[in-house]
């Protein structure tokens, strides 16, 4: 199981940058806002936008599992190439597993070794960056090619961009049975997509309803490209099931989810820690920093709370990778300003690991040799965990006993979870996005979409033509 070790965020250990022990004891009044926090959560669970809890569980896990392995019977065969086309939630769910569960070199190791199709998500529209996918795609044949578009409305301007293009290309190709190349994870009953799908004959999956993008990698969203990639997703599905258990718990000590957000609201709060640092000590484990950041992000960077009152709530969550930014954040992260509460993770257990070899004869090295690179990336940790403790930086650690996709379910509810409490905690709504809206409305009204005028003239009378600009 997944554990959290948060003595480096008390005053025992960082002085006044801590919290206080005794607000999280038994009786205090942390502990009492945790347990009716907990009981709230019960009772809006799988309702409205938290629909997610129970990805996991029961009937709604099944439906999903099943349509996935019946698609992957139709569709896995023959297939040389997946892609996906999203952005936000329907794509760093989906990078965040296959970095994590599949090795960095999986698109470069043979076909016939690999145990999945090699994948690559549009989750731009640079088209330095999408178009040589697509070159690629046609090297390889667009008959061994599967696009697997993901959008609940359709109506995304770059996915629907990306869309557009890959259908032309194949309907050029493939023309009526172009349809045998695309899986889309749509609306299940509404919305362009929806229609689209309808009319052309796609293969569909559902974004559930009640599940937002940033809720939904244990969705068909994330899960069908994992599974198409040889990830177990019923072995995600358990541990996101299994972290779930101590989440429910009324008791502060027990709980997690309520733990985690509890300190990080309150060391926000009470000791002016905004910046929230995540990083773990494994590159696979890295892009899971990524899809963290949005779901912290968007979920609490809100202006307004529950109640209509302006209070600009949120935290910036940033992404590092240890031992390297050992060697370019950390000078900052000790000597610079004390507004940081660092999360480090740990790896118990690697797949693989490799021995320094003796023999270089040269005594400044010579306590390398003979000790493997695991237990030197775990000194690492060790090692800043102190050098943080010693700065006064609150930190707290995540270990986790080995990678795999049990443990990466565990981590992925954990956090959506810890959103869930800090979200009631801000007292702010952690499912609604409006700020994204107005740069979505504006994108409209920049590309000349009908009924938008009123936003591209907003924007050109907003920024017009700078006068302060050099060259």
């Amino acid at each position: 199981m997944l554990t959290l070790d948060f003595a480096n965020c008390l005053s025992e250990r960082v002085a006044e940058h801590g919290l206080d022990p005794a607000r999280l004891a038994p009786g205090s009044d942390l502990a009492a806002a945790a347990t009716r926090l907990t009981e709230s959560l019960a009772t809006t669970r799988g309702t409205g936008w938290e629909r997610w809890r129970d990805l996991a569980f029961g009937d709604f896990r099944k439906e999903h599992t099943s349509a996935i392995h019946e698609l992957l019977k139709q569709r896995k065969p023959g297939c040389e190439v997946l892609v996906v086309l999203g952005i936000g939630g329907s794509a760093l769910g989906n990078i965040a597993l296959q970095s994590a569960l599949n090795p960095g070199t999986w698109n470069l190791i043979p076909s016939d070794q690999r145990g999945g199709p090699q994948l690559f998500v549009l989750d731009n529209v640079d088209p330095t960056f999408v178009g040589p996918v697509l070159d690629h795609c046609e090297r390889v044949g667009l008959d061994k090619c599967l696009f697997n578009v993901v959008s609940k409305s359709g109506e995304t301007a770059e996915t629907a961009a990306q869309f557009m293009i890959v259908r032309d290309m194949l309907k050029a190709k493939f023309g009526a049975k172009h349809a045998d190349h695309v899986v889309a994870c749509t609306d299940p009953a509404k919305g362009t997509m929806r229609t689209i799908c309808d009319n052309e004959g796609y293969a569909t999956l559902p974004v559930p309803e009640g599940v937002g993008g940033r809720f939904s990698v244990l969705s068909p969203v994330g899960l069908f490209s994992a599974a198409m990639c040889g990830i177990d997703i019923e072995a995600l599905l358990d541990g996101a099931a299994e972290i779930d258990t101590p989440c429910t718990s009324p008791d502060l000590a027990a709980n997690p989810a309520a733990m985690l957000a509890t300190l990080l609201v309150e060391l926000a709060a009470r000791k002016g820690k905004h910046t929230h640092v995540l990083m773990p000590y494994a590159n696979s484990l890295y892009l899971l920093a990524d899809w963290f950041r949005q779901l912290w992000a968007e979920s609490l960077g809100k202006r307004v709370n529950a109640k209509g009152d302006v209070v600009h709530a949120g935290y910036t969550p940033v992404k590092a990778l240890g031992a390297t930014d050992q060697h370019s954040q950390v000078q900052l992260y000790r000597e610079g300003p004390n507004d940081k509460v660092f999360g480090l993770i740990e790896v118990d257990t690697f797949d693989r690991d490799l021995t320094v070899p003796a023999g270089m004869g040269v005594d400044a090295l010579q306590y390398l040799e003979g000790k493997s690179l695991a237990t030197l990336l775990n000194a690492e940790k060790r090692a800043t965990e102190y050098a943080l403790v010693e700065s006064q930086r609150p930190n707290f650690t995540l270990h986790m006993p080995k990678v795999d996709a049990h443990h990466v379910g565990q981590f992925l509810n954990l956090w959506q979870i810890t959103t869930a409490y800090a979200g009631l905690m801000l007292g702010i709504d952690a499912y609604d996005q409006p700020a994204v809206e107005t740069g979505k409305q504006a994108t409209f009204g920049l590309m000349g979409r009908a009924g938008y005028e009123e936003h591209l003239e907003a924007v050109n009378r907003t920024l017009g033509s700078s006068a302060y600009r050099i060259g």
